[in-house]
Formats: C-alpha cells, sequence, structure tokens
C-alpha cells in the first residue's frame, strides 16, 4: 500500500464508520478497529523496505511520496516514512485500533449515535496524527498539527454540560501553539527556501546563523510543550479529563500528546546542537516530571493520577530528546513505545472499573481483586512497567533513561544532578503506581472493608468481571509490554532506525533485556526502595500532599487570562460602541491616533507640498469648495444631496484628469447610483434638516476640517511630488506576463489579489442578505406625498403621461447601456471597465427603467436578486475551482479564443470571476432599488424574512388622521409609525414573533 493510500485510508474508514454507526450502533467501533488495525499492518509491511535502505553507507532510509498540491508556490503533498515516523504511526494506529474495539463495548447507544459523531471525530483524530508523521511538507505539516488540535476540541466539547470550559481553555493552550509553529513554519520556508520538510532540516543555515537556529528552537519547542502539556502548559491535559476514557486514552497514549514528541524529535536533526534546545527541553522536561508526579500522588481519582502520570512521563521523554545524542533520541523512541502501551492499558482499565463499579475513587474501592481478577492483572501488568520493574518494556526503557542522564554534559555533576531529579520522579512514580494498584483493588487506608466495594452514594454494588471483549482491549497492550521485554532484540532494527531519522545520524540500537549489576540497577533498586518506603508512608503522605499551598490553581491562572482579555477586549470596544454616528466618528482618541499616525508620514516629507505643474489642480479644488461649502449650509435635504452629488462628480472628472480612467469611472457610476437610492429615501423623510445648536455645528465643523486637512497632507506626503513607486513600476511590468491583461487596475484585482476581492464580494452578498432582511422586517415609513386633491385638475396629476419622456428614453436607452454594460465586462482584462464598472452601469439600465415606471407598484424589476447574490459568489468560487482543476492555482487559464473578423481574443479564467462580480453588483443594485422604492399595504404586520433575530421590535400604528411627527427618533417616526419598542420588551417581543412565524 502506498503512502497516499495510508493516509486517505484512515478518511475513507471515517465515511465508512459514520454509515455503518447508523446500522451498527456502538458495534461500528468494531469496522472502525478492523479498519485501523488493517492499515497499521500496511505500515508494517513497509517497514522491511525502510530497514532494507537504511544498511546503505548512510544509513539512513526514508520512503519518499510527493503529489502536487499547489504547484505555484512549490507546496506539494509530500509524505515521507522513515524509521521515526513508522514507529509513531504504528502507535497511532495500533492503538487506535485497541481504543476503538475497546469503545465498541464502554460506548452507549445514546453517546455513538450518528448525529453524535462519536466515531467519526476519533477516527478523523487517527486521519490527523496519520498525516502529521506522514508530512514532508511544512504547509503540510502545519495543516496537520492544527488538525489535531481541532478535533481535540470537538472531542472534549462534546462531552457533556461541563465540558465547554475545559475544552475551550484545551483550544487556547493548544491553539497558542499553533501559532508559533505557524511562525517557525513561515521563517524556515523563508530561508531555507523549500517547504520540503526533509530538505530543509539539512539545511546549511542551522549551522551558519545560530541566533536563526535559536529562534526557531524556542517557537518548536514552545509547539510541542504546549500539545505535550510541558509546564507552564501542563494543565490542559488534566482539565480534559471531562472527555469520555475512551477519548483519555487515545489522547494520552497515541494521538495528541504523542504530537508534540513527535515534532520534537522530527527537528532534533536541526536544532539538537543548540544550547538553547537543551537547555529549553532539559529544564522544562524535568520539572514538568517531577511536577506531574507530585500532582499525581495528591489525587484520588483514578483517572486524574493517569492524567498528572502521562504528564509525569513526558516530562521524562522531553528531557531525553534534550539530550540530542543519538543514544538518547533512540531512547527517547524506546520509552514513547513503552509509554504508549502501559498508559493505554491503564486508561482502558479505569474506564473498566468505573462501568463495573460506578466509581474511580479509591477512598470508596476496595476488594476489586478477588472479584475482577483478570482486570486486576491487566492492571498490575501496566502498572509494573509504568514503574520500571523487570522484566516489562518499561523497565529497560528507565534503565536506558538513567543511563543517558548519566552521561549527560561534559563534567560529570551535570549527569548527577539530572540522574537525581530523574531518580526522584522515577520514585514518585512507583509510589503512586502503587497509590493506583492499592486503591483500585485493595484496600488503600490499609482498613477492614466488606469484599463488595460501594458504590458512589455509600450504597451496595453487585460488580462482576468486565466482559472478555471488554477487558481484552485493556489486556492487550499490556501483555505486549509483557512480551517485548524479554524480546527486545526484535525492536533493535526499528528502534535504530528511529534514533537515526530522529538524529541525522546512523545508529545501531542495541538494548539489553539485563544488562547486569551496572550503575543504572543500583538507581533502579534505590528508586524501588524509596518507592515502598512512600507507599508505607501513604497517610502521612496525604496530609501532607492535600495540604493547598497556593492558593490559585494552573486552571484558575488560564481561566484568569482568559476571562481578562474578554474584559479588556470589552473595555477597548465599549469606548467605539455606540449607535451614534456623531459619537462614534468624533471619538477624542481616534481623532488624535489619526492625527499622530498621519503626522509620522508628513513631517520626514516636506518636498511633498511643492505646487505641482498642473494649474488644473486649483480648478478642482475651488469647484469642491463651490459644492461642498453650500451643501453645508443649506437646510434643505433635496439641495444637500444635489450638491454632495456635484462634489462627487468634480472628483470623478478629477480622477479622469489625472489619468485614471477606471477609478473615475467607478465615482461617476456609484455617484449616479447613490442619488437614485437617495432619491428613494429622501422621499420618506422631512424636506428640511431637523434645527442643530450652534455649539454643535462649530464643533463638528472644527473636526471636519481638521481630519480634511490631515488627510490632505498625508495624501500629499504619500503621493506628491515623487515619480512611480517600485510597486506601481513592478505590476506596470509583470502584469501583462503574469496575467495576460494589460489593463492594470483589473488585474490587480482579479489576478494578484483575487482573494481579497473575493471577500469584498462576499460582504456584497452578505450586505444585500442583511439588506432584505431588515427591510422586510420592519414596517415602511409611509411616504412624503403631498395632498394630491389639491392637484387633481392640474398636470402634475398625470403620472402616466407625465413619466411618457423618460419611458420612451429608457426604451433605447435601457438596451444601449446593458449592451455597454457586456462591452465594458468583456474589455475590462485590457482597456478601462472590468466586473465592477460593467455591474454598475448596467444597474443603471435597471435604474432608468424604474425611474420610468407609470407608478409605484410597477416599477419593481422582477427579477430573482437575492438568487442573484448567491450566483455572483458561486461562479466566483467555481472560477478558483477551475483554475485549481486545471493545475494553474493562484494563476489564471488562458486560451485564445478566434474572432470571426479575425484575430484572437485572449479569455482567462479572471473573467470568470469577474463575471460573479458583475452578477453580485447588479444584484445589488436591483435589491437596492426595489425595496427601498416598493410599496407595500401600509395595514401589513411586517414579518421577517431572515429570521426572528433581525425583528428588533413590533410596532404600534397611529391612527390614519393622527399628527405626524417631523423627525425620526421623536414620538413616532415621520411615516407615521410609533417608536419601536426597546430593551427587554423588544427582545421578548422578538422572540415570541420568531417563534410563531
Amino acid at each position: 500500500m502506498t503512502l497516499t493510500a495510508i493516509l486517505f485510508s484512515t478518511l475513507l474508514l471515517v465515511a465508512i464508520t459514520m454509515v455503518a454507526t447508523r446500522f451498527l450502533g456502538r458495534n461500528a467501533g468494531w469496522i472502525a478497529a478492523t479498519g485501523l488495525g488493517v492499515i497499521a499492518l500496511a505500515v508494517g509491511l513497509r517497514i522491511p523496505e525502510i530497514l532494507e535502505s537504511a544498511n546503505s553507507p548512510s544509513g539512513l532510509a526514508a520512503v519518499r511520496e510527493v503529489t502536487p498540491w499547489i504547484p505555484s508556490l512549490g507546496i506539494s503533498l509530500g509524505l515521507r516514512l522513515d524509521g521515526l515516523s513508522a514507529l509513531f504511526l504504528i502507535i497511532v494506529l495500533g492503538i487506535g485500533a485497541l481504543v476503538m474495539a475497546y469503545s465498541a463495548r464502554y460506548m452507549s447507544e445514546r453517546v455513538v449515535h450518528p448525529h453524535t459523531g462519536y466515531f467519526a471525530w476519533m477516527l478523523l483524530f487517527a486521519f490527523a496524527m496519520t498525516g502529521l508523521v506522514l508530512a514532508d511538507d511544512l504547509v503540510l505539516l502545519f495543516v496537520f498539527w492544527e488538525l489535531t488540535t481541532l478535533c481535540s476540541f470537538f472531542l472534549i466539547n462534546r462531552s457533556g454540560e461541563k465540558a465547554s470550559a475545559p475544552a475551550v481553555r484545551t483550544l487556547l493552550v493548544t491553539a497558542m501553539g499553533g501559532l508559533a509553529l505557524l511562525f517557525a513554519v513561515v521563517l524556515i520556508v523563508v530561508r531555507t527556501g523549500t517547504t520540503v520538510l526533509s530538505e530543509a532540516l539539512t539545511d546549511e543555515v542551522w549551522a551558519q546563523d545560530q541566533g536563526f537556529t535559536a529562534g526557531i528552537a524556542v517557537l518548536v519547542a514552545l509547539a510541542a510543550m504546549t500539545k505535550s502539556a510541558q509546564f507552564p502548559f501542563h494543565m490542559w491535559l488534566p482539565d480534559a479529563m471531562v472527555a469520555p476514557t475512551p477519548v483519555s486514552a487515545y489522547l494520552h497514549a497515541a494521538a495528541m500528546v504523542k504530537a508534540g514528541i513527535y515534532l520534537l524529535m522530527l527537528f532534533s536533526p536541526a536544532l539538537g546542537g543548540s544550547i538553547v534546545w537543551q537547555v529549553i527541553l532539559l529544564s522544562t522536561g524535568l520539572i514538568t516530571a517531577l511536577l506531574g508526579a507530585f500532582f499525581a500522588m495528591r489525587r484520588f481519582d483514578l483517572k486524574e493520577i493517569m492524567a498528572y502520570s502521562t504528564v509525569s512521563q513526558l516530562g521524562l521523554i522531553v528531557a531525553l530528546i534534550g539530550l540530542g545524542t543519538t543514544a538518547a533520541l533512540a531512547t527517547a523512541a524506546l520509552y514513547t513505545l513503552a509509554h504508549a502501551l502501559f498508559k493505554a492499558s491503564l486508561f482502558m482499565v479505569v474506564g473498566i472499573i468505573d462501568h463495573q463499579a460506578g466509581t474511580r475513587d479509591i477512598r470508596l474501592l476496595h476488594g476489586l481483586w478477588r472479584i475482577m481478577p483478570v482486570t486486576f492483572i491487566t492492571t498490575l501488568l501496566a502498572g509494573l512497567s509504568m514503574a520500571g520493574v523487570f522484566p516489562l518494556l518499561g523497565f529497560i526503557s528507565k534503565e536506558y533513561l538513567l543511563g543517558q542522564m548519566l552521561d549527560a554534559g561534559t563534567q560529570i555533576w551535570v549527569g548527577i544532578a539530572l540522574t537525581a531529579i530523574a531518580v526522584l520522579a522515577s520514585a514518585t512514580t512507583f509510589a503512586y503506581t502503587g497509590r493506583i494498584l492499592l486503591g483500585a483493588f485493595f484496600s488503600y487506608r490499609g482498613t477492614n472493608h466488606a469484599d463488595e466495594p460501594e458504590g458512589t452514594h455509600g450504597q451496595k454494588k453487585e460488580i462482576r468481571e468486565a466482559k472478555p471483549l471488554f477487558v481484552g482491549a485493556a489486556l492487550t497492550p499490556a501483555l505486549i509490554g509483557l512480551f517485548l521485554g524479554p524480546s527486545i532484540a526484535a525492536l533493535y532494527p526499528l528502534l535504530g532506525a528511529a534514533g537515526s531519522a530522529a538524529s541525522g545520524e546512523a545508529y545501531a540500537a542495541s538494548f539489553k533485556f539485563f544488562g547486569g549489576f551496572t550503575t543504572e540497577f543500583a538507581l533502579s533498586l534505590s528508586i524501588y526502595s524509596l518507592g515502598l518506603f512512600a507507599i508505607t508512608q501513604r497517610r502521612r503522605l496525604d496530609t501532607f500532599l492535600e495540604r493547598r499551598y497556593l492558593k490559585f490553581t494552573a486552571i484558575d491562572v488560564v481561566e484568569g487570562i482568559r476571562t481578562g482579555s474578554l474584559a479588556l477586549g470589552k473595555r477597548v470596544g465599549n469606548t467605539t460602541r455606540t449607535d451614534s454616528p456623531a459619537k462614534h466618528l468624533a471619538a477624542p482618541w481616534v481623532i488624535v491616533g489619526f492625527i499622530a499616525v498621519a503626522a509620522l508620514f508628513i513631517v520626514p516629507a516636506p518636498a511633498a507640498f511643492v505646487a505641482g505643474d498642473s494649474w488644473t489642480d486649483v480648478l478642482w479644488l475651488v469647484l469642491l469648495v463651490v459644492t461642498v461649502v453650500p451643501a453645508l449650509i443649506t437646510k434643505s435635504r433635496l439641495v444637500a444631496l444635489i450638491l454632495v452629488g456635484g462634489a462627487g462628480f468634480v472628483v470623478a472628472l478629477w480622477f479622469f484628469a489625472l489619468g485614471a480612467i477606471d477609478v473615475g469611472l467607478t465615482q461617476l457610476l456609484v455617484e449616479l447610483l447613490t442619488v437614485v437610492a437617495l432619491v428613494l429615501i429622501l422621499r420618506r423623510l422631512p424636506g428640511t434638516f431637523h434645527p442643530v445648536a450652534r455649539s454643535r455645528q462649530f464643533v463638528t465643523a472644527m473636526v471636519a476640517i481638521g481630519v480634511g486637512v490631515v488627510a490632505t497632507l498625508a495624501t500629499l506626503a504619500f503621493t506628491g511630488q515623487r515619480d512611480m513607486s517600485a510597486v506601481g513600476q513592478y505590476f506596470l511590468d509583470e502584469a501583462p506576463k503574469d496575467t495576460g491583461g494589460t489593463n492594470v487596475v483589473n488585474t490587480i484585482l482579479v489576478d494578484y489579489r483575487a482573494l481579497d476581492t473575493f471577500g469584498e464580494l462576499t460582504v456584497i452578498a452578505v450586505a444585500g442578505i442583511v439588506l432584505i432582511g431588515i427591510l422586510r422586517s420592519r414596517a415602511m415609513l409611509s411616504q412624503r406625498t403631498p395632498d394630491l386633491a389639491s392637484w387633481e385638475n392640474t398636470a402634475l396629476a398625470r403620472t402616466e403621461d407625465n413619466t411618457l419622456p423618460i419611458r420612451v428614453v429608457a426604451r433605447w436607452a435601457a438596451p444601449v447601456i446593458i449592451l455597454l454594460s457586456f462591452h465594458l465586462f468583456w474589455r475590462g482584462h485590457y482597456e478601462p471597465g472590468g466586473g465592477f464598472i460593467a455591474g454598475l452601469v448596467g444597474a443603471t439600465g435597471f435604474g432608468l427603467a424604474y425611474l420610468g415606471a407609470r407608478a409605484d407598484r410597477s416599477a419593481p424589476v422582477k427579477w430573482p436578486y437575492q438568487g442573484l447574490l448567491a450566483s455572483g459568489v458561486i461562479v466566483a468560487v467555481l472560477s478558483g475551482i477551475w483554475g485549481y482543476a486545471a493545475g494553474s492555482f493562484l494563476k489564471p487559464v488562458r486560451f485564445d479564443i478566434p474572432l470571426p473578423w479575425g484575430g484572437e481574443y485572449g479569455f482567462t479564467s479572471a473573467m470568470v470571476f469577474d463575471l460573479g462580480v458583475y452578477i453580485a453588483v447588479l444584484a445589488i443594485i436591483i435589491a437596492v432599488i426595489n425595496e427601498l422604492g416598493g410599496v407595500r399595504p401600509s395595514n401589513i404586520e411586517p414579518r421577517s424574512y431572515a429570521g426572528a433575530v433581525l425583528v428588533a421590535s413590533r410596532f404600534e400604528r397611529f391612527e390614519p388622521n393622527s399628527p405626524r411627527p417631523e423627525r425620526l427618533g421623536e414620538a413616532g417616526s415621520s411615516g407615521g409609525q410609533a417608536t419601536p419598542k426597546t430593551g427587554s420588551s423588544a427582545v421578548s417581543d422578538s422572540l415570541e414573533t420568531g417563534a410563531s412565524s
């Protein structure tokens, strides 16, 4: 089976198991277990290939497969199987198969129901880990790293009402490590010039630039420490114990925490020689080993003891990796395998005890060794391996760990100090192993109890041994640990290949089953003695350890940081969180900040303010003053609209004079359509502005003038009296070669920054949907139509005759305008035009037809603008899919179309994207015209088309003859409607409306 097939077989297994769960319920776990077992066997069949190539002169072996992914960026689906990834892959898949089989009997039908997706998330976790250990591309590595974070979050979060907070804390801690890894990946790719992981790790930059190496060492270590629960990020692992026991077993033994260990060993060839790397891993590893063991001795819940024991054991592995030697890395690989076996077994045993006895509290459990002998034997084998007792695999790994610690450093005192800490942590491990065995199966306190354990509430409960299929999943890894101890020689090739891959040097493993009466064995005897002494003094130790030495816990610290960040964000947001535009725009710190930032660019560029050569600039400024100043003085809304529109037209003409044809066209068309939209709004507003105090006028004038002056000076500082910028020249030179288009403005929008334009396109679609929802969910404001009775005998009353001229013009002008929009769209890649401009031009044709309608009720355009909004986004997405499918991701697909009159037209996939822009712009303009200008009967209660949330209030209606308020926002709106309810009553009404509809 190829590496690609191995990877995607785990993903296919997700879909198969989801379907099987619908028919088989929890028994689908057997299918998942079988599938993972088969894939693990396929990996095992590839190991001889690795070992055979390991006999090459270099001593290093790997199988590689490369599938193009994003070739334009040099990113591929690169997979690599060497000794290290093979070892971790067997752990991921093998332990995963056992946990799936265990879940088939542990989980209830309710928990594994298809809608809950338990098996799907667990298998997706296995897929993420498989991709992580096989990835030979830095980008691919990061993608799978983050996927493990998401899988763990969802598996924890779905575990009940109390799981939300632990899941969020876990996500925050591990996501922070993900950001650190992202920074490291970006720096490595930029510095080495490749995304291929195996090539980047052997680059010369690691030896040449120690500062760069130290920086990457800190980032990678931070990422791994958050994942592997190393101090000070250790708290999330015990906090995540709210998850079901099978999830915890997989997290602790093969998945989440092993991802951090794998990352450290993966980067060891490049970072192992860095003193920063060694100091970080050794110090944090040994501190974590001691803290985890100490906390495990304080707990009475079996699951919590296991959680803190995982923290402690991982600390020892991290310290081993920090030593950096090939022998130490091979020993770390051995310890990782031993830990995966005994920790998977122990966690599953905890679940069996909890399932059968109804409690995990060692103060309530006693006498289970007689009732549950198979479970007891399983726990004994796995516990002795964790404690490092002969002849289990854990004994060998612990012996060689001590040996590597003794040989550490160039001075003997360094080795002695490291070994002393490791001995203390291992002795505590022996002690809490006794705590587990005595507490679960005998009598922890040493008092006399009846042979039948009590339940969580003290009642007698009949307890039986678990069924063979249930306990068998836990017994299997314990027996493997027992078998591999005497058969350690069978692991030499794989462990040697793993050590070689982790160090970058050839290494032949030769772990002995029993090394004789060595210093390491003497240290083991001292560990047993200290551990036994701690077990005999457990009552006194409990009294000492149960004291609370700090008033807070690590979880309190993380929760405090989280809540503090939210509170700080709320305080910052409150400074501008207002519904008043005036307060929002006139916030002092906004204005001061704007002026201060602008000054940084204005002061260093005095030459920019020298007058230009063109006298026409003065003319445009005078025209702007002529339009803007009267707009500020007038009291009439209509006059203000005309003047502001005039200012917009002056700006458009200025753009044309400067040669910015595309920008000028856009400005001109936006002004035209804005006038149409505002006219539709003005007919529902009073004719004049409401009075404003002179003091407010003065303040707003000063703010406007100040901001305007600063903005002008900043613009001159950026653009005044200078030649073409380097960026602008780059686009002029490269755009025709990169995109095939000569209209640089258009190519920037639809080629270079198409993803950003797609975001803006999505905003247009969402704005249109919100606009439709809001306007349809609120009562229409009544129109300010004069009394038609006084016009009855005048020409103003004959609306059909009055609209005749514009209808005649629209009859021939509208089709011409639509054809013009098609022309602008077609030429947009090469000449001024494009999808946005063409959409605006097309919309003016519909606006003309709207204004020429005989009556309001016949005016709305009958086009399905809601569907067009969605279609515009879909077409833009399809253009990207087309490019990707054609193997030209982030580059346009181009082909030439023969023209009937001769020559060829260069059509590119970017024009399909531009078509999506055209459709969406056209749709939102039609939506604005229809929704603002449409007329609905005033006696129809508004209903929401966008959900109950948009129905902000219900409206009480005035009688037809009641006086109408003069302005919005006073008692009753100007349209003759009452003011909406506010506060809790409005929310209540909103919810009731949504529920009833």
